[in-house]
Protein backbone atom coordinates (compact mmCIF):
# COMPACT_ATOMS: atom_id res chain seq x y z
CA UNK A 1 0.00 0.00 0.00
CA UNK A 2 2.81 2.13 0.57
CA UNK A 3 3.69 2.57 -2.65
CA UNK A 4 0.44 2.29 -4.58
CA UNK A 5 -1.79 5.08 -4.68
CA UNK A 6 -4.92 4.70 -3.15
CA UNK A 7 -8.27 4.74 -4.81
CA UNK A 8 -12.24 5.68 -4.05
CA UNK A 9 -15.22 5.36 -4.84
CA UNK A 10 -17.59 8.74 -3.53
CA UNK A 11 -21.10 8.74 -4.34
CA UNK A 12 -23.59 11.91 -5.15
CA UNK A 13 -20.64 14.11 -6.12
CA UNK A 14 -22.11 16.61 -8.42
CA UNK A 15 -22.39 18.87 -5.97
CA UNK A 16 -21.90 19.72 -1.73
CA UNK A 17 -20.18 16.94 0.51
CA UNK A 18 -19.28 14.41 -2.26
CA UNK A 19 -18.17 17.21 -4.91
CA UNK A 20 -15.89 18.47 -1.93
CA UNK A 21 -14.50 15.25 -0.78
CA UNK A 22 -13.56 14.12 -4.15
CA UNK A 23 -11.06 17.12 -4.77
CA UNK A 24 -9.99 17.24 -1.66
CA UNK A 25 -9.12 13.49 -1.70
CA UNK A 26 -7.61 13.82 -5.06
CA UNK A 27 -5.47 16.75 -4.05
CA UNK A 28 -4.17 14.62 -1.63
CA UNK A 29 -2.90 12.18 -4.28
CA UNK A 30 -6.02 9.69 -4.29
CA UNK A 31 -7.44 8.01 -7.27
CA UNK A 32 -10.86 9.43 -6.91
CA UNK A 33 -13.98 7.93 -9.37
CA UNK A 34 -16.49 10.18 -8.37
CA UNK A 35 -19.86 8.87 -9.41
CA UNK A 36 -23.18 10.83 -9.66
CA UNK A 37 -26.27 9.72 -11.11
CA UNK A 38 -26.22 12.10 -13.81
CA UNK A 39 -22.76 12.89 -15.28
CA UNK A 40 -24.20 15.62 -17.28
CA UNK A 41 -24.28 17.72 -13.85
CA UNK A 42 -20.24 17.05 -13.68
CA UNK A 43 -19.90 20.77 -14.47
CA UNK A 44 -19.70 22.18 -10.74
CA UNK A 45 -17.11 19.18 -10.34
CA UNK A 46 -15.06 20.09 -12.99
CA UNK A 47 -14.95 23.56 -11.92
CA UNK A 48 -13.69 22.88 -8.60
CA UNK A 49 -10.95 20.82 -9.91
CA UNK A 50 -9.98 23.10 -11.98
CA UNK A 51 -9.68 25.79 -9.58
CA UNK A 52 -7.76 23.66 -7.08
CA UNK A 53 -5.25 22.80 -10.09
CA UNK A 54 -6.24 19.07 -10.63
CA UNK A 55 -6.95 17.11 -13.91
CA UNK A 56 -10.44 15.94 -14.23
CA UNK A 57 -11.65 13.23 -12.23
CA UNK A 58 -13.05 9.94 -13.23
CA UNK A 59 -16.74 9.96 -13.38
CA UNK A 60 -19.16 7.27 -13.61
CA UNK A 61 -22.75 7.39 -13.73
CA UNK A 62 -24.59 5.78 -10.40
CA UNK A 63 -28.18 5.50 -9.33
CA UNK A 64 -27.42 4.64 -5.57
CA UNK A 65 -31.63 3.79 -5.61
CA UNK A 66 -31.42 1.59 -8.89
CA UNK A 67 -29.50 -1.97 -8.32
CA UNK A 68 -28.55 -2.13 -11.73
CA UNK A 69 -26.86 1.21 -12.14
CA UNK A 70 -25.07 0.56 -8.88
CA UNK A 71 -23.84 -2.26 -9.93
CA UNK A 72 -22.85 -1.09 -12.93
CA UNK A 73 -20.93 2.19 -11.46
CA UNK A 74 -19.02 -0.13 -9.09
CA UNK A 75 -18.31 -2.27 -12.16
CA UNK A 76 -16.57 0.49 -13.94
CA UNK A 77 -15.14 1.84 -10.73
CA UNK A 78 -13.10 -1.34 -10.28
CA UNK A 79 -12.35 -0.99 -13.82
CA UNK A 80 -10.75 2.38 -13.28
CA UNK A 81 -9.19 1.34 -10.64
CA UNK A 82 -7.22 -1.84 -11.78
CA UNK A 83 -9.40 -4.15 -9.59
CA UNK A 84 -8.51 -2.68 -5.89
CA UNK A 85 -10.20 0.39 -4.04
CA UNK A 86 -9.47 1.54 -0.54
CA UNK A 87 -12.35 2.87 0.44
CA UNK A 88 -16.11 3.60 0.06
CA UNK A 89 -17.63 7.20 0.99
CA UNK A 90 -20.98 6.40 0.69
CA UNK A 91 -21.68 10.42 0.33
CA UNK A 92 -25.50 10.58 -1.56
CA UNK A 93 -28.24 11.63 0.23
CA UNK A 94 -31.70 13.49 -0.25
CA UNK A 95 -34.33 14.70 2.89
CA UNK A 96 -38.07 15.85 2.82
CA UNK A 97 -39.66 18.59 4.66
CA UNK A 98 -43.12 17.94 6.22
CA UNK A 99 -45.18 16.50 9.24
CA UNK A 100 -44.85 12.99 8.92
CA UNK A 101 -49.01 12.44 8.85
CA UNK A 102 -48.81 14.55 5.50
CA UNK A 103 -46.25 12.10 3.72
CA UNK A 104 -47.17 9.11 2.13
CA UNK A 105 -45.58 5.67 1.51
CA UNK A 106 -43.75 7.29 -1.78
CA UNK A 107 -42.17 9.39 -0.14
CA UNK A 108 -41.11 7.34 2.47
CA UNK A 109 -38.87 5.19 -0.17
CA UNK A 110 -37.43 7.83 -1.31
CA UNK A 111 -35.64 9.12 1.27
CA UNK A 112 -34.85 5.86 2.80
CA UNK A 113 -34.03 3.81 -0.48
CA UNK A 114 -31.46 7.07 -1.06
CA UNK A 115 -29.89 7.11 2.49
CA UNK A 116 -30.24 3.76 3.69
CA UNK A 117 -30.28 1.33 1.11
CA UNK A 118 -28.15 3.27 -1.16
CA UNK A 119 -25.53 2.91 1.50
CA UNK A 120 -26.26 -0.89 1.84
CA UNK A 121 -26.13 -1.35 -1.55
CA UNK A 122 -22.71 0.17 -2.35
CA UNK A 123 -21.22 -1.58 0.72
CA UNK A 124 -22.52 -4.90 -0.55
CA UNK A 125 -21.30 -4.39 -3.47
CA UNK A 126 -17.62 -3.35 -2.92
CA UNK A 127 -16.94 -5.46 0.63
CA UNK A 128 -16.08 -9.02 -1.56
CA UNK A 129 -13.07 -6.32 -3.22
CA UNK A 130 -12.14 -5.07 0.35
CA UNK A 131 -12.63 -8.30 1.76
CA UNK A 132 -9.82 -10.41 -0.75
CA UNK A 133 -7.70 -7.01 0.01
CA UNK A 134 -7.96 -7.81 3.90
CA UNK A 135 -8.11 -3.76 4.33
CA UNK A 136 -10.69 -1.33 3.21
CA UNK A 137 -12.83 1.99 5.05
CA UNK A 138 -16.42 2.57 4.32
CA UNK A 139 -17.12 6.35 5.28
CA UNK A 140 -20.95 6.44 5.92
CA UNK A 141 -21.82 10.17 5.76
CA UNK A 142 -24.60 10.46 8.30
CA UNK A 143 -25.72 13.44 10.30
CA UNK A 144 -26.68 15.00 13.67
CA UNK A 145 -29.96 14.41 13.04
CA UNK A 146 -29.18 10.42 14.21
CA UNK A 147 -28.72 12.14 17.58
CA UNK A 148 -32.12 13.40 17.88
CA UNK A 149 -35.21 14.18 16.21
CA UNK A 150 -36.00 17.33 14.23
CA UNK A 151 -39.72 18.35 13.99
CA UNK A 152 -40.84 18.34 9.48
CA UNK A 153 -37.72 16.03 9.25
CA UNK A 154 -38.84 12.87 10.65
CA UNK A 155 -38.32 11.17 7.46
CA UNK A 156 -34.65 12.82 7.46
CA UNK A 157 -33.77 11.41 10.67
CA UNK A 158 -35.36 7.97 10.72
CA UNK A 159 -33.08 7.05 7.31
CA UNK A 160 -30.07 8.73 9.56
CA UNK A 161 -30.83 6.47 12.69
CA UNK A 162 -31.32 3.50 10.91
CA UNK A 163 -28.17 4.19 9.05
CA UNK A 164 -25.92 4.38 12.34
CA UNK A 165 -28.07 1.44 13.73
CA UNK A 166 -26.95 -0.57 10.74
CA UNK A 167 -23.49 0.38 10.63
CA UNK A 168 -22.52 -0.01 14.02
CA UNK A 169 -24.01 -3.76 13.66
CA UNK A 170 -21.53 -4.18 9.95
CA UNK A 171 -18.50 -2.89 11.83
CA UNK A 172 -18.91 -6.10 14.50
CA UNK A 173 -18.70 -8.62 10.53
CA UNK A 174 -16.33 -6.96 8.69
CA UNK A 175 -13.38 -5.40 11.08
CA UNK A 176 -11.78 -9.18 11.34
CA UNK A 177 -11.34 -8.65 7.70
CA UNK A 178 -9.49 -5.55 8.13
CA UNK A 179 -12.03 -3.28 6.88
CA UNK A 180 -13.41 -0.45 9.49
CA UNK A 181 -16.40 1.52 9.38
CA UNK A 182 -16.75 5.47 9.82
CA UNK A 183 -19.95 7.31 10.21
CA UNK A 184 -18.79 11.17 9.65
CA UNK A 185 -21.60 13.23 11.32
CA UNK A 186 -21.63 16.62 9.38
CA UNK A 187 -23.89 19.50 11.00
CA UNK A 188 -25.24 22.43 9.16
CA UNK A 189 -23.04 22.96 6.29
CA UNK A 190 -23.88 24.77 2.90
CA UNK A 191 -24.98 22.51 0.44
CA UNK A 192 -27.51 22.06 -2.03
CA UNK A 193 -30.02 19.57 -0.32
CA UNK A 194 -31.99 22.00 1.59
CA UNK A 195 -32.54 23.95 -1.99
CA UNK A 196 -33.54 20.76 -3.30
CA UNK A 197 -35.49 19.58 -0.16
CA UNK A 198 -39.20 18.48 -1.13
CA UNK A 199 -41.13 20.65 1.17
CA UNK A 200 -44.83 18.25 1.82
CA UNK A 201 -47.13 21.18 2.93
CA UNK A 202 -50.63 20.63 2.05
CA UNK A 203 -53.02 23.66 2.55
CA UNK A 204 -54.81 21.87 5.00
CA UNK A 205 -52.72 20.57 6.51
CA UNK A 206 -53.38 20.54 10.78
CA UNK A 207 -49.71 21.09 11.17
CA UNK A 208 -49.88 24.46 9.10
CA UNK A 209 -48.43 26.48 11.87
CA UNK A 210 -45.70 23.97 13.16
CA UNK A 211 -44.66 23.80 9.10
CA UNK A 212 -44.43 27.52 9.14
CA UNK A 213 -42.51 28.09 12.28
CA UNK A 214 -39.57 25.37 11.23
CA UNK A 215 -39.27 27.15 7.54
CA UNK A 216 -38.86 30.59 9.04
CA UNK A 217 -36.19 28.73 12.28
CA UNK A 218 -34.91 27.48 8.68
CA UNK A 219 -34.59 30.58 6.43
CA UNK A 220 -33.78 32.85 8.87
CA UNK A 221 -31.46 31.25 11.60
CA UNK A 222 -30.20 27.44 10.80
CA UNK A 223 -29.58 28.72 6.47
CA UNK A 224 -27.36 31.96 7.25
CA UNK A 225 -25.16 29.97 9.64
CA UNK A 226 -24.49 27.44 7.08
CA UNK A 227 -20.09 26.30 7.28
CA UNK A 228 -18.19 25.59 4.47
CA UNK A 229 -18.57 22.30 3.64
CA UNK A 230 -14.65 22.07 3.10
CA UNK A 231 -14.76 21.04 6.58
CA UNK A 232 -16.73 18.02 6.04
CA UNK A 233 -14.55 16.89 3.12
CA UNK A 234 -11.32 17.10 5.45
CA UNK A 235 -13.12 15.34 8.09
CA UNK A 236 -13.64 12.01 5.53
CA UNK A 237 -9.61 12.35 4.52
CA UNK A 238 -9.02 12.19 8.14
CA UNK A 239 -11.53 9.21 8.75
CA UNK A 240 -10.05 7.60 5.70
CA UNK A 241 -6.12 8.20 6.44
CA UNK A 242 -6.13 8.13 10.89
CA UNK A 243 -4.30 4.33 11.79
CA UNK A 244 -7.43 4.03 14.01
CA UNK A 245 -10.09 6.49 13.46
CA UNK A 246 -12.79 7.26 15.57
CA UNK A 247 -16.35 5.17 15.01
CA UNK A 248 -18.34 8.41 15.53
CA UNK A 249 -16.88 11.78 13.92
CA UNK A 250 -18.65 14.96 14.21
CA UNK A 251 -18.44 17.87 11.99
CA UNK A 252 -19.30 21.39 13.11
CA UNK A 253 -20.56 22.96 16.55
CA UNK A 254 -23.69 22.21 15.79
CA UNK A 255 -23.10 18.03 15.53
CA UNK A 256 -21.37 18.24 18.83
CA UNK A 257 -24.14 20.09 20.60
CA UNK A 258 -26.31 17.18 18.90
CA UNK A 259 -23.82 14.45 20.70
CA UNK A 260 -24.77 16.00 23.79
CA UNK A 261 -28.38 16.15 23.57
CA UNK A 262 -27.94 12.49 22.73
CA UNK A 263 -27.04 11.60 26.02
CA UNK A 264 -29.53 13.59 28.42
CA UNK A 265 -33.20 13.24 28.86
CA UNK A 266 -36.07 13.64 26.59
CA UNK A 267 -37.46 16.20 28.09
CA UNK A 268 -34.81 18.32 28.29
CA UNK A 269 -33.41 17.71 24.39
CA UNK A 270 -36.95 18.57 23.09
CA UNK A 271 -37.43 21.44 24.97
CA UNK A 272 -34.40 22.93 23.54
CA UNK A 273 -35.42 21.81 20.04
CA UNK A 274 -38.93 23.68 20.85
CA UNK A 275 -37.13 26.66 21.86
CA UNK A 276 -34.52 26.90 19.15
CA UNK A 277 -36.78 26.44 16.31
CA UNK A 278 -39.74 28.31 18.23
CA UNK A 279 -42.31 25.34 18.37
CA UNK A 280 -42.78 26.60 21.96
CA UNK A 281 -45.02 29.18 20.82
CA UNK A 282 -47.16 26.87 18.25
CA UNK A 283 -50.37 25.77 19.62
CA UNK A 284 -52.86 24.13 16.82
Amino acid sequence: MDNEQRTVLITGCSSGLGLESAVELAGRGWHVVASMRDPGRRAALDARTREAGLEPLDVVQLDVTDAESAQRGAKEALELTGGRLDALVSNAGTASGGAFEDTDEEEWRRVLDTNLFGAMRLTQLVLPVMRRQRSGRLVLVSSDSARYGNPALSLYCASKWALEGWAESLAYEVEPFGVRVVLVEPGNYDTAIWATTPRVTPPDSPYAGLLQAVERFVEEQHLPRSRDPREVARAVVGALTARRPAFRVQVGPDARMAAVLSKIPYRVSSAVVRRLTGLHRWKP
